[in-house]
Parts: structure tokens; C-alpha cells; sequence
């Protein structure tokens, strides 16, 4: 099979496509032929900042048809079509998957679909939860056509916001943010983010912790969920009597697996219902790893971007 590793930290052009053995599933694992292969931000971070030990492999989402079953594994068989995140090769022809953090797939969704949903589609209502909102409260949501962000502006509308605010990089991102119920698009190169709002859910952290703190009104909530780090000053929180919340999924996901599942179920009823669809940027296959990753680098995206194994 093929899959992508590294072999020096940088850039997409570090990407190597290599052929290796089809793996067995070990104890409580699932074997799948992987479908399709989410790229995120994280994981484009950690080729370039170098996290791992050399050579690493890329991780992530995926989703695909479970083709072996490891042993003590039970409640899923050869055939049925499952996502998860995967910690080993996930860009890879065939991905290993704990057990424990497959979702099955239902028929009437794409591997794609499950893909740009499931994991993304968790961290922003985990994110939004983390709030503890209000009906009829305002959100403002950063990196608001990325994976995640696109999927927390249908939520938080989906959800009984009352105003959803989508900040973006680039105006040409508006049509796309509005086309998903966004209220209100800003810049964030604009001088104000405009009216003061309850919440803001940040996937992007750095340089914009602080006008999404001066967004707030008095008594809102951050919630910081991305992997861009930061500081907030505590002033700035004082004086509005505003707050910070950090999110992380890995916490959850250990610690509180039913709240989990309940997330799962309700991400797929209101995808059945139409009320929340995830987006694709684009499609592409395998061995342009490289070029995917530099979509995300460039934050060119509207969606998420999904690697096709062919």
C-alpha cells in the first residue's frame, strides 16, 4: 500500500510517498481501506514546526470500509463503513483505527461527508458547548470557512443563536460564510468586528486573541480551541468581566465517552434533517498530499480539504 510520511520537518515539499505493507489489525483495532482522509491545520503544524520524532507519519480523520477486525473487538464487522481518527498512517491506502473511536457511517452519507463532519463537526459543538449558550445569544466565530468553522456558524444557528458573526482572512470568503447562515461577515484586518457579542468561538488563536476579546461584550466568552497559541491579557478580561475557556476534544473523548457519542448522534440527525451540510474545498487524490497541505497553509480553504487514496 502507499502512504505519506517525512523525513525532515518543513514545508508540504517534505511530503514522501512511499510503498509499505498492508497492516494488521492488533487488539481492539479495525483494519479499513480508506476512503477518504481529512487534512487539517494541526497536523499541516506539525510537519512544519516538528513535533514528532523523525520519520513520522500523518495521522487524522478518515473514513472508510472496515476489511479486518482485530481481537476483542466488538460491535463492528468486515463490510460496514465507519470514521474516526486514526494515530498511525492515516494517509495511507489502509488506515488502523481504534475501535473506541470509530463511528459507523450511515448509508446515506459519502465518506467525504463523514470525513468533513464527524471529528470537525465535534470540536465545534464541543466548542460551542463549552460556551454554555444561552437562546438567542450572539456568536461570533474566527477561521469561519475552515473545517471546523464552517461547520460551528451552522451550528450555532442550528442551535438557536440569535446572531452569527463569521470573521474571515479574505473577503473572497464572504459569499461562501453567508451561504452557510452567517448573519454578518468581518475582516480580520477590519478596525472593529462590529456590534459586541456573547461568544466567540476562535480556531485560529495568535495575533487574534485580542480584538476577539474586545469583541466580547460584557460578561461573554472566549472559547480558544485552535492549536495557534497566543496570550490573552488578564486586563482585558477584567474589564469587561469577560472569560476564556479552553477546548480541547482529546479531553472528551478519554474522559467523557457518552457525551461523545451524544454529540455523534446529534451532528448526523441534523445532518439528515439538512440543517447542517458539511462543505468540500476540493478533492484530491493521494499523492498530492503536498498540494493539500499548502491549501490549508495558505488558509485558501472554503471547507474542508479531503485526500482521495485511488
Amino acid at each position: 500500500m502507499r502512504r505519506v510520511r517525512y523525513y525532515e520537518y518543513g514545508g508540504p515539499e517534505v511530503l514522501r510517498i512511499e510503498e509499505t505493507g498492508v497492516p494488521s489489525p492488533g487488539p481492539g483495532e479495525l483494519l479499513l481501506r480508506t476512503e477518504a482522509i481529512g487534512v487539517t491545520l494541526p497536523v499541516v503544524r506539525k510537519v512544519r514546526e516538528g513535533r514528532l520524532p523523525l520519520p513520522a507519519s500523518l495521522g487524522g480523520e478518515v473514513a472508510g470500509e472496515i476489511v479486518a477486525v482485530g481481537p476483542d473487538v466488538t460491535g463492528f464487522a468486515v463490510g460496514e463503513r465507519v470514521t474516526g481518527l486514526c494515530f498511525g498512517d492515516g494517509y495511507a491506502d489502509y488506515a488502523l483505527l481504534h475501535a473506541a473511536m470509530a463511528s459507523p457511517v450511515p448509508a446515506e452519507a459519502s465518506a467525504a461527508d463523514a470525513v468533513a463532519l464527524v471529528r470537525c463537526g465535534l470540536v465545534a459543538l464541543g466548542a460551542y458547548e463549552a460556551a454554555r449558550p444561552a437562546e438567542g445569544e450572539s456568536v461570533l466565530v474566527t477561521g469561519a470557512a475552515g473545517g471546523s468553522g464552517h461547520l460551528a456558524v451552522q451550528l450555532a444557528k442550528a442551535r438557536g443563536a440569535g446572531r452569527v458573526v463569521a470573521a474571515v482572512s479574505s473577503a473572497a470568503k464572504a459569499d461562501f460564510v453567508r451561504s452557510l447562515g452567517a448573519d454578518e461577515v468581518v475582516m480580520y484586518r477590519d478596525e472593529s468586528w462590529g456590534e459586541p457579542v456573547d461568544i466567540v468561538l476562535d480556531a485560529v488563536g495568535g495575533e487574534l486573541l485580542s480584538p476577539a476579546i474586545a469583541a466580547l461584550a460584557p460578561g461573554g466568552r472566549l472559547v480558544a480551541y485552535s492549536s495557534g497559541g497566543g496570550t490573552i491579557e488578564a486586563y482585558d478580561l477584567l474589564v469587561g468581566a469577560k472569560s476564556a475557556i479552553g477546548f480541547q476534544m482529546a479531553l472528551i473523548a478519554r474522559g467523557q465517552p457518552q457525551l461523545m457519542e451524544r454529540w455523534r448522534q446529534e451532528l448526523w440527525e441534523l445532518f439528515a434533517s439538512g440543517r447542517v451540510r458539511p462543505r468540500v474545498h476540493a478533492e484530491l487524490p493521494l499523492d498530492d498530499a503536498a498540494k493539500a497541505h499548502e491549501i490549508i497553509e495558505a488558509r485558501a480553504n472554503q471547507g474542508k480539504v479531503i485526500l482521495r487514496p485511488m
